[in-house]
């Protein structure tokens, strides 16, 4: 391994990229420092300290994880990335209802384009929504147990937490877009899991003081239970990795064709379908679309709203039963999008391609519909019970919830994928100059 992190500075056009990609994920970690005028920290962070001590924690615990820290500290990236997926969700279903958005997205690298301005627009409108209850929500020191976060209440300190907190959104996005056109790796999942992963210090703190290994009369954690933890953090990272990992190989088989005096086909070949076609975008989406709506009725001073927030808090039985369905159906709707049976049954029939036993054409498509549909309800059923395994580590070692995220759930199941993501992207550039790969044994033999 270090062997190859040494042959990916030997590479010019990989190390450009890899330092591209370090230098950016540097200016979002400085950005989460830079804090929104008109804040009192001290008193916001004494509320999300409150906060973490609760065993379910809240909406906003949730969203201050992913965004890095910034929202407790409410900085210029406080909203994070969750504008512009919320952004990409809505647009990618209007796409499938909406004949002329189809249309444009089958328009090749321009409607590509155009799309994704549309979900700039889109990320900008819901950036200036979120900022302005946020800001809302600050201004009221009933929500804070007496604390007075806002320093000078009034339209004022709210134009300027709109502009503030939209504008660092925005940014955000153009640092995801330049990673992912100049660096390597997928820009905003990188940026996502940069943040999930700067609050491995203050989680291994926590676990320090609940373990309190030199105040025996603190101790709030047991070593079999740290040693349970271990073991379940170690499973989980392995199983994450099989599911990320796994595919259903279908064999394909194509007939010999003679043009002229060249012979062409007649070799066997695989269709490689993954258990987990969605990877981490169907956990990405699930949490941004259940935080959008629970942050919207906890800002709404009325009863029935207030319920549907609690309600909708982790820990909740609602909430559970809601963010699984929702992974499972964002697993089941990336891979309609991303997997068209058809297209490939036609493909394969155009080049004399037929997978042995089943009849080409509109046989073929059902073949592998059903396959698809199989293998992804396996894989959606997995990374269901992995994201809500940190609400079960909480009840039963009674931990908090930003030490049990890092013991299976949306972190690992992030920081997991995008890290093989990454990977595999290094590793394409490396066989491609002859050099040993991350993985053993994927080296060009004959070649140094």
């Amino acid at each position: 391994m270090f062997s190859a992190l040494v042959n990916s500075f030997k590479i010019p056009d990989l190390k450009r990229r890899l330092i591209i990609t370090g230098a950016l994920i540097a200016v979002y970690r400085v950005g989460c420092y830079v804090p929104t005028p008109g804040i009192d920290g001290v008193a916001l962070a004494e509320f999300f300290n409150r906060i973490a001590r609760t065993q379910g924690g809240t909406i906003f615990g949730i969203i201050n994880m992913f965004s890095g820290g910034a929202m407790e500290k409410l900085t210029i990236f406080a909203l994070g990335i969750m504008p512009y997926i919320s952004s990409s969700i809505i647009l990618q279903l209007l796409t499938a209802v909406i004949p002329a958005l189809e249309k444009i997205a089958k328009e090749g690298k321009a409607g590509y384009e155009k799309i994704n301005q549309f979900t700039r627009y889109g990320t900008v409108g819901l950036a200036i929504v979120q900022s302005y209850f946020i800001a809302l929500w600050l201004e009221n020191p009933a929500r804070f147990e007496g604390l007075k976060i806002v320093l000078s209440p009034g339209w004022g300190f709210r134009i300027i937490t709109v502009l503030t907190l939209t504008t660092g959104t925005i940014f955000i996005m153009w640092l995801g877009e330049q990673i992912q056109e100049r660096g390597i790796g997928n820009g905003i999942s990188l940026i996502i899991s940069a943040g999930i992963i700067s609050r491995i210090p203050t989680a291994l703190h926590q676990l320090y003081v609940l373990i309190s290994p030199f105040a025996i009369s603190r101790r709030q954690i047991q070593p079999f239970t740290l040693l349970i933890m271990a073991v379940l953090l170690v499973g989980v990272v392995f199983s994450v990795i099989m599911i990320t990992q796994g595919q259903r190989k279908i064999p394909v088989q194509y007939a010999r064709r003679i043009v002229g005096r060249k012979i062409y086909g007649g070799q066997s070949t695989y269709i490689p379908l993954k258990v987990d076609t969605s990877g981490v975008i169907a956990i990405i989406f699930a949490q941004s679309i259940i935080l959008f709506p629970a942050t919207l009725a906890s800002f709404i001073p009325n009863p029935a709203f207030q319920s549907l927030a609690q309600s909708l808090m982790r820990g909740q039985l609602l909430y559970t039963a809601v963010y699984a369905l929702l992974i499972m159906f964002f697993c089941y709707f990336y891979t309609a999008i991303v997997f068209n049976p058809q297209d490939l049954s036609e493909n394969m029939k155009k080049y004399g391609g037929f997978i042995p036993g089943i009849r080409p054409g509109a046989p073929t498509a059902e073949f592998l519909d059903h396959v698809m549909t199989r293998i992804t309800l396996a894989g959606a059923t997995f990374i269901a019970i992995i994201a809500i395994f940190p609400d079960f580590i909480m009840a039963w070692l009674k931990v908090p919830y930003l030490v049990a995220s890092f013991f299976g759930g949306t972190g690992i199941l992030i920081i997991v994928g995008v890290m093989l993501d990454t990977l595999k992207q290094i590793e394409s550039h490396l066989l491609t100059h002859h050099y040993e790969g991350f993985i053993k044994g994927s080296h060009i033999k004959g070649r140094r």
